[in-house]
């Protein structure tokens, strides 16, 4: 007789993830609009500007056969020192890192996984905004880490709340686990709100001042960067890390120009640099090589920034038109309120006390038979603060033409009368 099998703790930790169920219930019903993948515009893709760039890499041998080769795990270095460049020129040659703290990674997600399985242990603690992307949620609950959750508004992570964390968790005597605080400063996943500066360094300060233990990182998820479509950028959260020693910075090419190449990278304070790569040494030992040389050339043909330009357009009218859709169906709900960002592929949507907006609850099953799909905003909650979110919800408007969008408020408008009205 065999032995049952019993799979390792970690699978089971990873068990029941909601953007498998998410994804499974757009598939299932292909009339259903969904206002729930973080997708990018399938119409945006940029097919010639690869064209063009697998042209000519193709048409050098020597370089072609270097791309089909295995690359090194750090990455491709022309493309390495080309986001290293493009930091300099954004935030300023005091706070660029040299190239050998610049890792490339399969999309920024893997970043996210390399780091924090460099820095954690099962049952340590990562503070992470309320509401927060629940996918990395996802990550930390498969690690076997405990993500607790600080209060956030429309300008992202509350100072004094972290504060009130750090405290409480001291008298707990939790301190010493604490490993991480994970921000997405940029246009967030899911409010869609951006931190200002002074909000930033007052994490990172935080972050300096409660490292009593083990130095404490600050892991900035800047995947929306690029997705601005109103207003001048902000400095990046590296700029509030003088000694280069505490902030992690992701960063990805799969919003801002295509999530099938899975082009990522990170920007690590030296101590990390070792750790990660070695991680990612048993993992792939390399991120794609050929698909780090075609992102290279793709920037080396000047194709990036055109490409850009036009996808920004595209996002830019489609925020306009969520955002008029909410006015002209959601604002005449009383008690329904949202944040209105000003870039990024989200819409956070607040309904009134007691409407509970949980895939079991009475709104989720109306949404889908109206023909609409949202994302639960209770999903992007860490645990002991998941309540909070029960009456939440985040729209994406990356994947839907405008006139989608504009139907899709308008069911959803539709729903939440008839559950606020039953």
């Amino acid at each position: 007789m065999h032995a049952d099998f019993h799979p390792s703790q970690r699978a089971e930790w990873a068990q029941g993830q909601p953007i498998s169920r998410l994804m499974a219930r757009a598939l299932e019903d292909p009339e259903l609009i969904s206002l729930a993948a973080g997708f990018v515009d399938n119409q945006t893709l940029p097919v010639e500007p690869v064209r063009q760039a697998m042209d000519g890499l193709c048409s050098d041998v020597r370089a072609a056969r270097a791309a089909l080769q295995y690359g090194t795990t750090a990455g491709y270095p022309p493309l390495r020192e080309w986001i290293r460049e493009r930091s300099q020129q954004r935030d300023g040659p005091e706070h660029t890192v040299p190239l050998e703290r610049v890792v490339i990674t399969a999309g920024s997600n893997q970043l996210l996984h390399l780091v924090t399985e460099s820095l954690v242990d099962p049952g340590d603690v990562v503070l992470c905004a309320a509401p927060t992307y629940f996918v990395y949620l996802a990550m930390l609950s498969g690690l076997g880490v405990r993500a607790v959750g600080v209060a956030s508004d429309a300008e992202g992570m509350i100072p004094e709340a972290l504060e009130e964390q750090f405290e409480r968790l001291r008298a707990e005597g939790q301190l010493p686990r604490v490993k991480a605080i994970y921000l997405v400063p940029y246009f967030d996943n899911p409010a869609g709100v951006t931190m200002p500066p002074e909000r930033r360094a007052a994490v990172v300060e935080l972050a300096k001042r409660w490292s009593r233990f083990t130095r404490i990182h600050v892991i900035a998820d800047e995947a929306y960067r690029e997705l601005r479509y109103q207003g001048q950028d902000v400095p990046g959260t590296q700029t509030c890390d003088a000694e280069g020693d505490t902030v992690v910075v992701a960063g990805t090419f799969s919003k801002s120009f295509s999530p099938g190449i899975r082009v990522g990278w990170g920007m690590l304070p030296a101590d990390l640099v070792g750790p990660v790569n070695d991680q990612k040494g048993n993992v792939d030992f390399g991120s794609p090589n050929f698909n780090q040389h075609l992102m290279a050339k793709v920037l080396e043909l000047g194709l990036f920034e055109p490409h850009l330009t036009a996808l920004r357009a595209g996002y830019r009218e489609k925020l306009a038109t969520i955002l008029s859709a909410a006015e002209e169906h959601l604002s005449c709900l009383e008690g329904v309120r949202w944040l209105r960002p000003t870039g990024g592929l989200y819409v956070w949507v607040c309904l009134p006390p007691g409407t509970a907006t949980g895939s079991d609850g009475p709104l989720f099953a109306r949404a889908i038979r109206e023909g609409v799909l949202y994302v639960p905003g209770e999903y992007c909650f860490p645990g002991q603060s998941r309540e909070t979110g029960q009456t939440t919800l985040r729209l994406s408007f990356g994947v839907q033409s405008c006139e989608q969008i504009a139907r899709g408020v308008e069911k959803l408008s539709r729903a939440i009368r008839d559950v606020i009205g039953g």
